[in-house]
């Protein structure tokens, strides 16, 4: 079986010598067809991955078809029906998954992260894991449904009321996920980055206001749209230290901050501005299966343009080139897909 391997810090691979995965009677085995780069890949083959163990078969957006199903598995599922696939374990015991939060459990294994990956020809997988009724999606747009709904679920975190100003660092996939999730809750949301490309998507996912902070100054910005007042809900989907800082300094007074990137460096904080402003700070981890149904749903509605958030697709014998590439050139690139076709 060939699969496409980290072996460490800026060495990578692609291999054929894999084993095919063992499937069990509750599992269903799954042709991949599509995988897409993280920025969790990318931080690993930068060597900046603190959760990883090399070497390492990275990939957690999936699209594929069934090509297999356990005696066990419910009879709703049909070989070649087109899948994607919740990436994430659960214990079912730890605090988080008592009170119904899966996606934050404790002893968590997300593929390409705490274990080997899907950036492989096949991969088994629970069925209970499967998102399926996609067959009217293209390979492509199922293969972002994941990075999405990490930014759908951080929408929900910051659970914006109607007509709320909110504000969104970072115009990645998970960004773009919080923009769309956040617009179809309601809000009118502030779009932040660094590139105008990925600001003009960010405007077709549903944002109201763009803010180019290379060029423009970001706070007078802020400030003009807001009424002085500031965003009452931020979303920090980067995982810079500054930016971090800047969601405490930037969000309104009783306001909201969502952190969903992680932050690679230690974080100073002026505590003042949590009691001052009586802030309520959250985290937003992977997603749920709602957040999943909630993307396919919006994808359906024609409220995420998918076409425009892949910035290309590659063979898996290129996928060592597109991610040096990726990381040579971060800021021009939303999302890289392995095509294994």
């Amino acid at each position: 079986m060939k699969g496409f391997r980290i072996n460490e810090p800026g060495n990578v691979s692609v291999v054929d010598n894999l084993s095919m995965p063992i499937m069990k009677e509750d599992e269903v085995l799954i042709e991949i067809k599509r995988v897409g780069f993280c920025g969790t890949d990318l931080n690993t083959y930068r060597g900046r991955n603190p959760l990883i163990k090399f070497p390492l078969i990275p990939g957690h957006e999936v699209s594929g078809v069934i090509a297999k199903m356990g005696s066990n598995v419910p009879k709703e599922y049909t070989i070649g029906d087109r899948v994607s696939v919740l990436p994430y374990t659960n214990c079912g015991v730890c605090s988080s998954c008592l009170v119904g939060r899966v996606n934050a459990c404790k002893d968590n294994q997300t593929f390409g992260v705490q274990r080997d990956g899907a950036m492989v020809e096949y991969i088994s997988v629970p069925y209970q894991k499967i998102i399926s009724g996609l067959n009217s999606l293209t390979f492509e747009s199922i293969a972002i449904v994941e990075p999405l709904a990490v930014g759908f679920h951080a929408a929900r975190r910051l659970n914006p009321n109607n007509g709320d100003i909110v504000l969104v660092f970072g115009c990645g996939m998970v960004g773009l996920g919080a923009i769309a999730n956040l617009s179809i809750l309601g809000a009118k949301v502030i779009a932040v980055d660094i590139d105008d490309e990925k600001l003009d998507i960010a405007t077709s996912c549903g944002a109201t206001y763009t803010i180019n902070s290379s060029t423009q100054d970001l706070q007078k910005e802020v400030l003009n749209i807001t009424n002085n007042h500031g965003p009452v809900g931020v979303v920090e989907a980067i995982g810079l230290v500054e930016t971090y800082k800047l969601a405490v300094d930037i969000v309104s007074y009783a306001g909201k901050v969502v952190y969903v990137g992680y932050a690679n460096q230690p974080v100073d904080f002026i505590t003042k501005q949590f009691v001052l402003k009586e802030i309520e700070i959250r985290g937003s981890r992977n997603a749920v299966k709602q957040d999943f149904s909630d993307v396919l749903m919006a994808m359906k509605d024609g409220k995420i343009p998918s076409e425009k958030l892949i910035s290309k697709v590659v063979p898996l014998i290129k996928a060592p080139s597109a991610l040096k590439e990726w990381s040579d050139n971060p800021g021009k690139i939303s999302k890289i897909l392995v095509s294994f076709e």
